[in-house]
């Protein structure tokens, strides 16, 4: 199944204040390509699956999957293109608690109105093909994470559909369960069908067919990382993150970000995320970008050489 992004623009708004995580990007992808979508929280993955899979409607642009333009897409034949066209794998698995194995696979197809029997037989060859045939009847609180997120796998191969997406599934899983579920993923794309991944995980690096990184653009000068473009909306770093770098402000402007209240805001000429990296405290709040916007990336030391004579202190203001 080919797969042609093109130019898509995604804005959330809030308020007065219009996130934007996608901004003219495009995309292709072929039938049997295993395509990561490499980058941190906030670059934009979750929203480009959720507008493939016709889940969220994008700001502008077009997503032609195959023959369908998904963008054009409303009403019954939006509800065949999710059920027949897209298969999903959520992070955090969305099985039902209450039901086995078997009978969470199971459901979509008698959802869909498939017969009980045919749908209880494809959901057990389905776990056969994640080595799950012998955990059929567990529920879900009895399954390991990464035997739930194979169910899930699963559940997403119901219908054999063409597209399979699946956002950070190996967020919640252990060193030794991740390295089924990437080869599991891998094994899925053939011929027929095209398999987009998320993640922020770079061991499914190997595995993949096309890195797609979305993280916020680096520009270099002389082979030395000097500044880092953001469009508008754009998430720099987010609270609760670890960083080692401070930031200056060289052209637009960034907004520092707690909750739904904004702390601060930065112009040119302006440092910000100092507390962090100078204290090796977690990042305290969210910084995004209110416009297009250019910022330089510091280390400590370079930081400190560039201050001179002024004490660190004197430059931080209160919840970097």
């Amino acid at each position: 199944m080919n797969i042609d992004v093109s130019s898509l623009v995604v804005e959330y708004r809030n308020g007065s204040y219009t996130t934007r995580p996608l901004d003219d990007f495009s995309l292709k992808a072929t039938s049997g390509e295993l395509v990561l979508l490499l980058g941190p929280s906030g670059c934009g993955k979750t929203t480009l699956l959720s507008s493939l899979a016709g889940i969220l409607r994008p700001t502008s642009g077009s997503i032609r999957v195959g023959d369908t333009e998904v963008t054009a897409l409303t009403g019954k034949a939006l509800e065949r293109y999710r059920q027949e066209t897209v298969g999903v794998v959520f992070q955090s698995f969305n099985l039902i608690p209450s039901l086995s194995a078997l009978e969470n696979v199971d459901t979509p197809m008698l959802a869909a109105g498939m017969g009980a029997r045919k749908a209880r037989d494809r959901a057990r060859s389905l776990l056969a093909q994640v080595a799950l045939e012998d955990r059929e009847r567990h529920r879900p609180g009895d399954l390991s994470g990464g035997e739930q997120q194979r169910v899930a796998i699963a559940r997403a191969l119901a219908h054999d559909p063409p597209l399979i997406l699946a956002d950070e599934p190996t967020a919640h899983l252990d060193h030794v369960q991740v390295d089924g579920v990437l080869r599991l993923l891998r094994g899925l794309a053939r011929p027929g069908r095209t398999v987009l991944v998320s993640t922020h995980d770079s061991r499914i690096v190997p595995l993949a067919d096309r890195v797609i990184d979305l993280a916020p653009k680096v520009r270099r000068r002389n082979g030395a990382a000097k500044s880092t473009e953001l469009s508008r909306g754009q998430v720099l770093f987010e609270q609760g993150s670890v960083g080692q770098e401070i930031y200056l402000v060289e052209a637009g402007k960034i907004e520092v970000v707690r909750g739904g209240d904004v702390l601060a805001s930065y112009g040119p000429g302006e440092y910000f995320g100092e507390l962090g990296p100078l204290l090796g405290f977690p990042r305290a709040a969210t910084a995004r970008a209110t416009r297009r916007s250019v910022v330089h990336a510091l280390s400590v030391a370079e930081f400190k050489r560039r201050i001179g004579s002024k004490r660190p202190g004197d430059l931080v203001r209160p919840l970097r």
